[in-house]
């Protein structure tokens, strides 16, 4: 539409950026000017040798259904788009729509409306290409808005902030030539330390939770106990004084002691202190067979300050042996500068994905890490979550410096907690040669040969846990592999590996290398001896070592044979219920499919916290389903296949599910009851899995990897802080990101996208803009009004037929409402189940015993006041039957007055076992003489498997 004078000067700018642009709507930006992208072409090809195809023409390509469900869910798209029309319609026609005027307000951004801009072109999960920017901004021109800047005049604003704040993408090169870009972990948790949001909740110190319970990983014994104590945080702050660990320091009262780890307790710092006495002669004996907790509010003076007023004691003969005097001064006080100095600790993520948004795999090495000083439900968010490759030794010696919004400046080094990763990555790190060798646990050292490990012995040992691995038994074990590498001979490296189970992937070029080096020095010179030449590349060896070894055996305070917990993700849903899943449906007939498929449809999912269930889907598309819909099943399951599944399967779906529900605890209030509750429902699991397949915990690793849970729980806490599904979600948005499938063959553009994303977030939420010293505001939503609501007098309403409607005014007004939210902050709704605090006093509501059929809390009736948590409580169909109309499929439950709990869920499981008594809801053992049970069942394997061979 044209005025009478004809087109705007934006509707002719749109029209000439048409004749020479055209309307491509691609999913990135258009080719560089040609001179530029040969000039750019030339740079790479003198770093890499390689051509960049970021240059070449994108490809639209249309995501998967997957992806497409995740970007039909985020709303958070429409509410940028809301905010910018909502926007554009207080502002009137100016006529100055090209300039973007400077607004202090929107800092660093000239204008609110470039603001918009920005945070819409930067969303996740949606990809804005160039083209469609430029249509955007020519709409919003013609619609009369206020300081809509042009194409350019957006991108040039973007690449100052981002090389203001941006974060440095590393161009990499690994032993085996392949290029990579890393983003700089140092920069990206800068910014949590630097953004004042995100700063006060993190967590420095070890923590004593004051009601026991476990939450975080600050709270578990790896940080409290097991921990390299060189690794957390060194220093308290008492403002004018810094205390570091391994120093003396003096008390109030005049005791010395000697701090050796932080911990926090009831909101203040304490110190874990070795006490230091005087002896008759003066001197100062270090007492370290034991500490004492010491609160820094009791704290004097520290050590410097005891250094020049010359108050420290003349040391003892034994302390002077033991080394503690040499760690005084601490050295870590030198390189903190006189700042306050801190650990971050990260957890690494390693996973191959594929680049393509189709079916078709093109295969991508990604890894991405978690700032594990941040609360849990933190990480759990996309703002959180970081792309990253590790290189932080670095911050050992020279850690980072940031400042806050107060100009006070802290320093912190980096540290990896753990690697949370999938089965065969945890083995690549670890260093071991995976689940298919003969000892195929990465954690212990159990297995052996497949004739051992059909032993009565020897298969009895994999339904526990054997003896742990080290770091530093791997790493000798991959020394003497590479002096075996040096002799010329491959097979002498691969019999050790196959009777150790340690061949590490980076390690092993190496070794390949070596053979490969001594046969062209053999070659070379023939008159050379074997031993002459084995001595020369032994001798290499010993001066490469930092070449040779990972990095993940080599990094301080990282041991991944118990840094690296057992996934859930991988190893329950997608390994151990998939595999259930699959012997219990294929046998079942079209009539017994049918009749489950309309059981789970009938699912009352209230309380379950998991999506809409999709019966037709998941039972036509039984053998490719994904985690979400087998952790559906798992919570389920027992209430539809009781009466269709044979009896050892029912068995063990009812054991999975009293697994699974464990081991999705966020919290775990009582570790001793947990870990033993933990140890039967792993043992029930394991014994009954193998009656139904004897052979299946020689073949697969998932079930032993269950005997390790109980450690996993004790060193990190609740293990679904462990779980990979947020690291897994990522992936989509690292498709979004790519270019297209062709052409992705480089992470650099991947990069780029991603970090504009990441310093987009940040600047939102406030950061320190470097080029002029000062801080962003973080803006917050305008507060909407309240509608009015209409009030009605409690006797007019159905709780006039309560129980206990005589306790109240029956002429108070009430509002009606959609829900009220618990305790536990659920959302109940009209014909919730839930748990009230009158019914935690009035056990006779509930059945003294658990079902006979599946082992739950019977529910008789219910009755209480105040809302305490919902509960999924299943029909008691086995008791009341049911009728089913085969033509509409739907479920007509006859009344009854008996419900069962359903302890199989993973939402408010633990709090439900903290409502209930113990004995109601721990498992029972299935076999009291596991030994012998095993012995049997091993016994019957060895039998199948001497009759298949005499076939």
């Amino acid at each position: 539409m044209t005025s009478s004078n004809g087109p705007s000067l934006a509707e002719r700018e749109f029209w000439d950026d048409y004749a020479v642009n055209g309307a491509d709507f691609s999913a990135g930006d258009p080719a560089d000017d040609g001179d530029i992208q040969i000039g750019r072409l030339r740079e790479q090809i003198g770093a890499f040798g390689l051509w960049n195809p970021e240059k070449a023409v994108r490809q639209l390509v249309f995501g998967d259904e997957d992806v497409a469900d995740q970007i039909l869910n985020a709303d958070e798209e429409e509410d940028f788009l809301a905010e910018i029309i909502r926007d554009a319609a207080e502002r009137s026609i100016d006529g100055q729509h090209d300039q973007a005027h400077s607004s202090p307000e929107w800092f660093p951004y000239p204008s609110k409306m470039m603001f918009l801009l920005d945070t819409w072109d930067n969303l996740r999960r949606l990809r804005i290409s160039s083209s469609l920017m430029r249509v955007f901004l020519w709409i919003l021109k013609e619609a009369g808005c206020k300081n809509v800047p042009s194409f350019d005049g957006l991108r040039r604003v973007q690449n100052n902030i981002r090389s203001d704040i941006g974060i440095p993408s590393i161009p990499c090169v690994s032993p085996l030539g392949n290029i990579f870009f890393m983003n700089d972990p140092r920069a990206i948790i800068t910014q949590d330390w630097s953004n004042p949001t995100t700063r006060k909740l993190i967590h420095v110190y070890p923590e004593i939770p004051e009601d026991g319970i476990i939450r975080e990983i600050w709270h578990v014994q790896k940080w409290r106990k097991d921990m390299d104590l060189d690794c957390l945080s060194p220093m308290f702050d008492a403002g004018i004084s810094h205390y570091y660990v391994n120093e003396l320091s003096r008390l109030k009262n005049g005791d010395f002691i000697v701090p050796i780890r932080w911990v926090k307790f009831r909101g203040k710092v304490y110190c874990d202190a070795y006490s230091v006495t005087l002896d008759e002669k003066n001197e100062a004996t270090i007492f370290d067979t034991e500490t004492s907790l010491i609160c820094t509010d009791d704290l004097a003076n520290n050590y410097l300050n005891l250094k020049h007023a010359g108050a420290i004691p003349k040391w003892s003969e034994s302390t002077i042996q033991s080394g503690h005097t040499t760690r005084m001064p601490n050295p870590k006080c030198e390189i903190a500068g006189g700042d306050p100095l801190y650990t971050s600790f990260i957890d690494y993520f390693g996973d191959d994905v594929s680049g393509n948004r189709t079916k078709s795999w093109n295969k991508h090495w990604n890894a991405y890490f978690t700032h594990r000083n941040l609360p849990r439900k933190l990480l759990q968010q996309e703002f959180h979550f970081r792309e990253f490759k590790i290189a932080v030794e670095s911050t050992h010696a020279e850690p980072v410096r940031v400042e806050d919004e107060t100009g006070k400046a802290t320093r912190f080094c980096i540290h990896v907690n753990g690697g949370p990763s999938d089965n065969p990555m945890q083995s690549e790190v670890t260093g071991h040669i995976g689940g298919k060798g003969n000892h195929f646990c990465r954690k212990c050292k159990v297995g052996g040969t497949q004739k051992e490990k059909a032993s009565d012995d020897g298969y009895h040992a994999l339904f526990e846990a054997g003896t742990p691995r080290t770091k530093d038994h791997i790493v000798e074990e991959l020394e003497k592999q590479v002096k075996l590498a040096c002799s010329g001979v491959a097979s002498h490296f691969k019999d050790s590996q196959a009777r150790t189970g340690v061949k590490d992937a980076y390690t092993q070029h190496w070794i390949d290398d070596l053979i490969t080096r001594f046969k062209e020095l053999k070659q070379g010179d023939l008159t050379r001896t074997d031993a002459d030449i084995q001595a020369e590349l032994v001798g290499w060896t010993l001066t490469s070592k930092d070449k040779i070894y990972s990095g993940f055996l080599t990094m301080k305070g990282f041991d991944p044979t118990k840094d690296t917990p057992v996934e859930i993700l991988h190893t329950i849903p997608l390994g151990i219920v998939k595999y259930i899943w699959h012997v219990s449906h294929t046998p079942w007939s079209a009539e017994q499919k049918q009749r489950y498929s309309v059981c789970l449809q009938a699912t009352e999912t209230d309380g379950l916290s998991i999506p809409p269930i999709r019966a037709n889907y998941i039972m036509q598309y039984a053998g490719s389903l994904i985690g979400r819909q087998l952790k559906t099943i798992a919570q389920t399951n027992a209430f539809h296949v009781y009466d269709i599944a044979s009896e050892p399967k029912f068995i063990a779906w009812k054991a999975m599910g009293e697994l699974s529900a464990l081991l999705w605890f966020p919290e775990i209030r009582n570790l001793a009851e947990y870990r033993a509750d933990l140890k039967v429902a792993v043992a029930n699991v394991l014994d009954i899995f193998a009656t139904i397949d004897p052979s299946k915990i020689i073949t697969k690793i998932e079930y032993h990897l269950l005997t390790h849970l109980d450690d996993d729980a004790v060193a990190f806490g609740p293990l679904v802080g462990a779980a990979a599904e947020i690291y897994e979600s990522f992936n989509a948005i690292f498709r979004l990101a790519g270019p297209g499938v062709r052409h992705f063959l480089q992470a650099h553009p991947v990069l780029k996208k991603l970090l504009g994303w990441s310093e987009g977030k940040t600047l939102k939420h406030g950061m320190l803009y470097k080029s002029l010293g000062k801080y962003t505001d973080e803006k917050f939503l305008s507060q909407r009004g309240e509608k009015n609501r209409i009030q009605s007098a409690l006797k007019t309403t159905a709780a006039s037929h309560a129980l206990n409607f005589g306790k109240y005014n029956a002429e108070s007004l009430w509002n009606k409402c959609r829900s009220v939210v618990s305790e536990s902050l659920d959302e109940c709704f009209v014909g919730s189940w839930v748990f009230a605090k009158v019914v935690l006093k009035q056990v006779e509501s509930l059945k003294c015993g658990a079902d006979e059929t599946f082992g739950m809390p019977v529910l008789v009736r219910r009755d209480g006041e105040t809302t305490f948590l919902v509960i999924p409580a299943k029909h008691s169909c086995h008791t009341a039957e049911f009728e089913s109309d085969n033509t509409e499929k739907y479920i007509e439950h006859n009344p009854v007055d008996r419900f069962i709990i359903n302890s199989h869920a993973f939402h408010n499981t633990h709090l439900l076992r903290a409502a209930l008594p113990q004995a109601l809801l721990a498992p029972l053992p299935l076999f009291e003489d596991r030994q012998t049970k095993h012995h049997e069942l091993v016994a019957e394997l060895r039998e199948k498997q001497e009759t298949r061979c005499a076939k």
